[in-house]
Formats: C-alpha cells, structure tokens, sequence
C-alpha cells in the first residue's frame, strides 16, 4: 500500500502526512473483499459524492432539505465548487492545507466540507459545543491553515484565533450561503465565483479527513482518513445497512461525527438519496422533520430514540421502514418499546471514529436484538484475550478489528500503540461471540467495577435496573469503598411523574437483586434529572464519578 505524501500524492503541503504514526504503528489496511480491491490510484471522494452524481443525471434531484429549503445535486455541487474557489484564489489554499470546519448541521457545513475536498485541502471537523480552550486544542494538535465557520458560532473561534499561530483565514457563512449577516465575508466572497471546480486528482492515500473523537475521557484523539477509506465506508456499510436511491433519510447526530457524517452526507450522496439536515436535532425537530418529508431512514443514538418515545403519539412516523442505531448499545427495554410505538425494529451496530462507520451491524431483518449482529463486508472481528489469541464462542474478551478503514492518531504515537497492536484495532471494548457468530457487548474494559474481587459489567447492571418501570435512563459507575474497594452506584432518571425518593431506591434496588447476582446491584443509588453525554451520545461516567468524589470531599 503507498504511503501519503509518495510519488502518487497531489498534495503540496505534507504537514499532515508527517503526523502520522511511524508505518510499524500502523493498522492492518485490508482491502482484499471483493468489493474493494478495485481502487484507483487516484480519488476524490468529493468527485465520487457529488461530481459523479451530476454526470450521471441526478442535477436536478432534491439532496438536502433544511427547514424550508430544497438543494438539489447541481446546487450543492455549484456552491461546493464556489467554495472551492474562494480557498483558492482567495485564500491561498494548496493541496493539503488543513481546513478547520465549525457549524452546526446545515447546507453550507456540507458544501464546505465537499468543497475543501475538492480543492486538495483536508477537512477537520468540529463539534459545535466546542469552547475556544478546546478548539485551540484542536488548531494546534494539527496545524490548522484556515476556518469555515458558521457565523452564530463566530464567538468562541475569535476567542481562540489569537492562540492558533498557524490560522491564515477565517470565512463566515450563513446556513444556506445567502449573506442574511453582514460579518458572513465567505458568502459575499462566493459572490460571482464560477460554479465550477474540478475535483484535484488527489492520491487514494492522501488524507481527506481529520476527525476528533468526542472522548469521555482527557483531550481528544485527531484521526485522519484517506480518500479511499470515505468511499470503503460507503461500499461497506450500506451492504448491510442499506441505502437506496429513493430513500429520505433523516439523522440526527453532528456532521462533526463520523457517524453523523457518515448517514446525513456521505451514504445519502454516495447512493444518490435525499438527505433531511435537522439544524436542531431535538426528539420534537426530529419527529416533526420524518412526518412532514416522509422519511423512510433514521439514523439515531439511544439516547434520543428514548426521548422520542414519549413524543411518537404527536406525529406520523409510518413512513419509516428503516431505524439505525449508534454510538453505545441499545437497551433491550428501549427496542421493544419503538418496535411496539412504530412497528419498525432498530438495528443495532457498533462503530468507532477510527473506522468511520460501523464495523459491526446486525441485519435489517434484526436476527438478534440488541446484538450488534456480524462484521461487515470488509472488515475482520475477532475476540482476544489478553495474550492477542483469538477466542473461540462462548468466550469474552477485547474486540479486536481489521478491515479497510482503521487507526491513524495524527501526532500521538503512545496512543496510537495502545489501540494498534499486532495490525489489529483494539477498541478497548469487552465483547461476547456466541455459538452463531452474534457479537455481543459486554462493556468498555475501563469501566468494569472490581467490587470485592468480583467483576462487575456496569452495562449488565444498567439492563437491570432500566427493567424498572419507574426508571427512564441509568448509569452505573464504580465508586471507592472502604470495605469492598469498590461498589456499584447506579445514577437513575424517573420516568415522567415519578419522584425521587428513599423507598424508591430501595425498591429499584430489591429489583435488581432478584435479576442478577446480589454482588452486582447498585449499593448506592442516587436520583439525576439528566445523565451527562458526550456530543454524540455516550456516557461520561468519569464525570459521575468526579462529581461523587467531591461530594464526599
């Protein structure tokens, strides 16, 4: 496989090619299914998405719809082309350049991102939560060149513009490019721009993408991916998780996210689809958006399908045949009740910003629910143990990952040795294979609670007490103790109309006594009116625990 940056590469400035992780450190790229051996030397995956679907004849079909506005293809691909301009005959981009992108979702992020690809640079995404500490952060750990930014977000990037040396430009724009405010410079800048750019013939392996991971823990990880992995992406998830020319798909997770990238831009434009972008994606924006344009596809966190839930009866949702799940596994009290409410089974999956996408999903027939189902095309699942020996069913241990996408820590050699060993990818995720080549999750290995030499699944333990009728949402984390080192503490959101209380909690707690091992039920039970999660949906149970802690300081 060649290397970014060699002969092959269209890109001049190379900075990002040298922070990557010495080629010892590396994955093991497989590319060897049928499906993908016959790559190019050369892709844009800006020219696959967008280009390639005009010159196929789908100008004038409707790809995004925001609010009250359609885009079709040929708008997208206009405004991708215009932005492509400006970077360069503006700005002063070269191939490589590193483009900070900062917006919530929105037409304009997705012309912009589409657009940096065009013109050679690399994209790194942003969430829009994000302070300036932490987009400074982010500025430097990569070299930041330029910033596209939605202009409702300006504040915190100016905030942060004086710490990033290497920042040359910033451009401003509206939702939909239209100048509504006077400080939007870009979309006065694309103001007569030709609205067409050919995509730079950019190498396979030439970075594309720079995303950081949300984290529950200490500062963000910066993964690049190639060209070639965003189309891997598309020509393997999508075979299980389909995507289909008529579909309208709605998701709900950030453009900053993989998976949220991933389901709202790439596999929509990929197979030619229509996409719904939710600026806001409350439970009540969400439902609103798959009555009123049909949505047949949602892709979704567990977190706001269970939001949904108690909103379902105000809106029409029959036109949903399809419902994916991501970001942590889904409770199996959570999937039936959607099935009950909808008729429509969730399929569950795992996946990690350093693959992309899934690299686990069950079928859309949901042979096992709540199982995170087989690998997908491409990709090679195995559990190991502690030595790195693969483990037969019937067996837990870490969750180990090849396939065509993988790790590749930008400027973090130590970390890139702890999730990449022997060419696998090792996700720090403790999973159970059963005897028909089911994966099932068993929890993160770092959480486990050791409690009086037991080992202690916080996830099973959550299953229990959400079985609960009072319970809502749980968490269980594991807290200091005297006697038993550690406990189990269970941090509970009611359901609607139910209040905290003392009896409560011994009854929730009795609960799960009788429905697992009375070692592993929650000692300690405190009531939360809401869990604190990552932006896109996981737990921060370090949070809890930080918060515990002080309590008892």
């Amino acid at each position: 496989m060649r290397l970014p940056g060699s002969e092959q590469s269209k890109h001049v400035d190379h900075t990002a090619r040298n922070l990557l992780p010495e080629l010892s450190d590396w994955p093991h790229f497989d590319y060897s299914a049928e499906h993908l051996r016959e790559y190019p030397d050369f892709i844009n995956a800006a020219k696959s998405l967008i280009d390639d679907a005009i010159q196929e004849g789908y100008g004038e079909k409707v790809a995004l719809i925001f609010e009250n506005s359609q885009w079709t293809y040929a708008q997208l691909q206009e405004k991708a082309s215009q932005i492509a301009h400006v970077l360069v005959d503006d700005y002063g981009l070269v191939a490589g350049n590193r483009v900070l992108l900062r917006s919530p979702n929105n037409p304009m992020l997705a012309a912009c991102w589409l657009g940096v690809l065009k013109a050679g640079g690399i994209c790194v995404a942003s969430m829009a939560l994000l302070r300036a500490k932490e987009l400074t952060f982010i500025g430097n750990h990569v070299k930041i060149d330029f910033a596209l930014c939605d202009i409702e977000l300006a504040e915190e990037l100016e905030l942060a513009l004086p710490q990033i040396s290497s920042i040359r430009r910033v451009g401003y724009f509206t939702a939909l490019g239209e100048r509504s405010h006077t400080q939007a410079n870009l979309d006065a800048e694309l103001k007569g721009k030709s609205p067409v750019f050919p995509a730079v013939k950019t190498a396979a392996d030439d970075i594309a993408l720079v995303t950081f991971t949300s984290g529950t823990t200490g500062n963000p990880k910066a993964v690049a991916q190639f060209h070639r992995n965003i189309i891997a992406t598309c020509d393997s998830v999508p075979l299980i998780y389909t995507v289909e020319p008529d579909d309208v798909v709605c998701a709900a997770s950030s453009m900053a996210f993989t998976y949220g990238l991933s389901s709202l831009l790439l596999y929509p434009l990929y197979y030619r689809a229509t996409a719904i972008i939710v600026n806001k994606p409350t439970s009540e924006a969400i439902l609103s958006a798959v009555e009123k344009y049909r949505a047949n596809s949602l892709f979704a966190v567990p977190t706001l399908y269970n939001a949904m839930l108690d909103e379902l009866d105000k809106y029409d949702v029959s036109s949903l045949t399809k419902c994916s799940s991501a970001g942590e596994n889904i409770k199996l009290t959570l999937w039936e009740a959607w099935q009950e409410k909808t008729g429509v089974q969730i399929v569950n999956g795992i996946g990690a910003t350093e693959f992309m996408s899934h690299f686990l999903s069950d079928s859309l027939d949901v042979d096992k629910p709540t199982s995170c189902g087989k690998a997908i095309p491409g990709y090679k699942v195995a559990i190991l143990d502690d030595a790195g020996n693969e483990l037969p069913p019937g067996n837990r241990g870490m969750i180990a990952v090849k396939g065509p996408t993988g790790c590749l820590y930008l400027n973090d050699p130590d970390r890139q040795r702890i999730y990449v060993r022997n060419g696998w990818n090792i996700t720090n995720d403790v999973f159970e294979l059963d005897e028909d080549g089911y994966f099932w999750f068993v929890d993160r290995a770092d959480d486990l609670i050791v409690s009086s030499g037991y080992n202690i699944s916080p996830q099973e333990v959550e299953i229990a007490v959400m079985e609960h009728p009072d319970v809502r949402e749980a968490a269980v984390v594991g807290v200091p103790d005297t006697q038993r080192g550690n406990v189990a503490m269970a941090c509970v959101v009611l359901q609607p109309g139910c209040e905290p209380s003392e009896t409560l909690a011994k009854s929730i707690q009795s609960f799960v006594k009788e429905r697992v091992a009375p070692y592993k039920y929650p000692r300690i039970l405190e009531f939360y009116s809401d869990l604190p999660r990552t932006g896109t949906g996981k737990l921060q149970r370090f949070k809890i625990k930080q918060e515990y802690l002080e309590k008892l300081r």
